[in-house]
């Protein structure tokens, strides 16, 4: 409350200088309170406009020194991520040598050409060659990235059932958790409806119609979602409920999960977790993390000395690295929290574990 009171405080005394301020500009017989930018304004706005563009790029580069090295998501952890991160370096590339570019040009343009006395502005009515250059360079720039990025696209979405003979998994999203269904023996899912939900007391937690051979061996998991290494996946996804967007992130892949319809998305992973969690981006990654839980740590052992046990916090569990299945989607009130964990394993280890797990036929027994 007292930091309340003293803001509004200050706020009171800002407005009284700036009325007084006012009062005494009115008050001076004789000055020029003309609201025409004289000479000298705009010559102190030229000086302000280069000021600024010297801000700009010190700023950048202290960002790059201090958190340039910062990993965000590490390295792509599918076959197909390589190529997209290609396609985000060169567009990110282009768009940092164009903007260095063009704020230069902007602000010394700001400055050259400034309002003088006595100086007029030169009216330049057309320029066909100039036009031409400054359209023909962006539009085979963006052709040149639109082609690169639709060949990348067909190339991932590009699934050949037979050839391939991807492992064929479903994403069933609902407000909000994740159920994951993959195929049987037969690699083929069963037909499956929300109609079904409520059958075998509550136990079709996909909405399986029983009448469809093809899903009675299929599989279901509600606690995380295993990929073997090495082996193509095909996701097809559902929504019971909203509009959900399944993201991962480690993978490059996203698609959304549309209320009605089934979408897709394939992709090969191509490092197990333990591999990933061995990566420098990703090590680095985990010990900063764990860095700022220890320091949390200490100060809510300091908060909890001689609090009453259930006053105190608890303290922050170390970090360990996982990769995530997300929702990409503003999907309601509990968005944030709709996440499972994704295990990548060996083909070997990732088949042991499927045959130990119940079909929905010994599920609905």
């Amino acid at each position: 409350m007292t930091s309340f009171l003293i803001f509004i405080v200050l706020i009171l005394v800002a407005i009284s200088v700036w009325q007084i301020t006012k009062i005494f500009e009115l008050s001076q017989v004789g000055a020029d309170n003309s609201q025409i930018a004289n000479d000298k304004d705009n010559k102190i706005n030229g000086y302000l406009m280069f000021g600024f563009l010297v801000f700009i790029y010190v700023i950048t580069i202290i960002c790059f020194a201090k958190y340039g090295h910062l990993p965000l998501i590490g390295n792509a952890a599918s076959e197909h991520g390589a190529g997209l991160d290609t396609l985000m370096q060169i567009s990110m590339a282009l768009i940092f040598v164009v903007q260095i570019i063009t704020q230069a040009l902007l602000y010394y343009f700001a400055f050259k050409y400034r309002g003088e006395k006595g100086k007029k502005a030169l009216f330049y009515a057309d320029n066909d060659r100039l036009e031409f250059i400054w359209t023909i360079i962006p539009v085979i720039t963006l052709a040149g990235l639109i082609l690169y990025g639709l060949f990348t696209w067909t190339e991932i979405m590009d699934v050949d059932i037979e050839e391939d003979d991807p492992l064929v998994v479903e994403l069933y999203a609902q407000q909000f958790n994740w159920k994951v269904r993959y195929a049987g023996a037969d690699n083929t899912l069963g037909s499956a409806n929300v109609r079904f939900l409520n059958d075998y007391e509550g136990k079709n937690v996909t909405g399986i119609d029983d009448s469809d051979p093809s899903g009675m061996d299929d599989v279901v998991s509600t606690t995380e979602l295993r990929l073997p290494k090495g082996r193509k996946v095909l996701f097809k996804m559902r929504s019971q409920d909203v509009l959900h967007s399944a993201y991962m992130p480690h993978f490059r892949a996203q698609m959304n999960c549309v209320p009605g319809m089934i979408t897709q998305f394939s992709f090969t992973p191509s490092k197990t977790t333990e591999e990933m969690r061995a990566t420098d981006k990703i090590s680095k990654k985990v010990e900063d993390i764990n860095e700022i839980r220890r320091d949390k740590n200490k100060e809510i052992r300091e908060f909890n000395i001689g609090k009453a046990p259930e006053d105190q916090k608890s303290e922050l569990d170390p970090y360990t690295f996982d990769y995530l299945l997300l929702c990409n989607k503003i999907c309601g009130t509990s968005h944030y929290n709709m996440q499972l964990k994704i295990v990548v394993e060996e083909e070997e280890d990732f088949n042991k574990w499927l045959s130990e797990q119940q079909t929905f036929a010994q599920v609905i027994q």
